[in-house]
């Protein structure tokens, strides 16, 4: 599927093919057809045999095609096939990394030694090409930066050369550690191992789509061909804007009627010095008609366990809900200023250089009032007073 959407998106077909010479693999081993699933239309990367190989892997079909198809391979047999390739010594060198990723993997599941894995389903000759070639598409391609989406990897169980496994297999789990993934409803197997190598050995985030202009988008299509939803991959290539990305940041919530008001100042100092963005607090009407309090945290999304644990832990709410959301924040710095009642700090917010808020930093007027005697408002004019005359010469 990573292949044939790097086709679709505009990588050659006998480019690829090139880069596979060296594999000990015919000229009609490798093709792409034009395949609709569930109605949208897409490249499917085809590798002869794949089909039977495939059936193997979901039913455990035997067959004299799939011994050969699925012949188990050592770490040494596929770099030497990788060596014989046509990939550029840095896109070998790639190669190589990613199985020996895969190898210690296997590895420590099946409870071997990196020497003695074989790569059984992902070791075949098929996998081989999809993940040279993808290695090579990705080169060709030279994508400064790639972001993935989370991965629904499926749900149910599968059947592979060691038995029946629970979805995601355990080896495309331990790939998958750090990458945020869910479980949709289909009761299929929606991430292999090698998908799972190839997405978070090249991803470098994941999440929303950043903000680009799009040039060219693939669809690669897998082998079956679901009626909920398309069992296809997308693939967008474009140019990063120029302007500020957003980030993501989680927002946490919570209602409260029932609890000493005193703790509500002691949670906001402890959320705040725990590193979350914004703690604010909404009244609310609740249940039985009883007033109650909002409370809100925006936080970064690998604080959240850490800002739910104290919620749960220092007020009396049994329950908080969070959703992910888009930040977009001006840039920000901190200048000193002098003014005749002493130095001042403005804070000041731009974007792309144009200044378009300052404050005089509040603390610092409120301690010269008290030193001098002066009104507060007083210094917080003199303050901006004095940014306006630096910035406007």
């Amino acid at each position: 599927m990573v292949l044939g959407a790097l086709i679709d998106a505009g990588v050659s077909l006998e480019g690829v093919k090139d880069a596979l010479g060296g594999l000990a693999i015919d000229a009609d081993t490798v093709w792409t057809e034009r395949v609709v699933r569930a109605g949208v239309s897409a490249t499917k990367f085809c590798v002869r045999g794949e089909e039977v190989a495939d059936e193997h892997h979901h039913h455990s079909h035997q067959s004299p095609a799939h011994s050969h198809a699925h012949s188990h391979r050592s770490l040494a047999e596929i770099a030497r096939l990788i060596d014989a390739s046509g990939l550029s010594p840095s896109a070998r060198s790639r190669a190589k990394e990613l199985f020996h990723r895969l190898g210690e993997a296997e590895a420590a599941i099946h409870g071997t030694s990196l020497d003695q894995v074989h790569l059984h389903e992902v070791g075949a000759l098929d996998s081989v090409i999809d993940i040279v070639g993808a290695v090579y598409a990705l080169e060709q391609l030279g994508a400064s930066r790639i972001v993935s989406s989370p991965l629904n990897v499926g749900s149910g169980t599968i059947k592979s050369a060691h038995g029946n496994y629970p979805v995601p297999a355990p080896a495309t789990l331990r790939l998958l550690q750090n990458v945020p993934v869910y479980a949709g409803p289909q009761q299929n197997e929606l991430v292999t191992p090698t998908g799972a190598l190839l997405v978070s050995s090249y991803a470098t985030s994941y999440g929303a789509v950043p903000p680009m202009r799009v040039r060219h988008v693939g669809y690669g299509a897998g082998s079956r061909d679901f009626q909920d939803r398309p069992n296809v991959l997308r693939v967008m290539l474009g140019e990063e804007e120029l302007a500020r990305p957003g980030e993501t940041v989680v927002v946490i919530e919570a209602e409260i009627d029932d609890m000493n008001p005193q703790i509500f100042g002691v949670l906001m100092d402890g959320l705040l010095g725990d590193g979350a963005l914004d703690v604010f607090y909404t009244s609310i009407q609740m249940k039985k008609n009883r007033p109650g309090t909002l409370l809100t945290i925006v936080s970064r999304p690998e604080d959240r366990e850490r800002h739910t644990n104290r919620v749960f832990r220092e007020t009396t709410t049994i329950g908080v809900r969070y959703r992910e959301m888009a930040r977009d924040c001006l840039d920000r710095e901190t200048v000193q200023v002098s003014t005749p009642f002493g130095p001042v700090a403005i804070k000041v917010a731009s974007r792309q250089g144009e200044v378009l808020n300052a404050s005089p930093e509040f603390d610092d007027c409120l301690r010269i009032s008290r030193e001098s005697g002066k009104a507060v408002k007083d210094i917080q004019a003199a303050a901006m007073k004095a940014f306006l005359d630096v910035s406007h010469r």
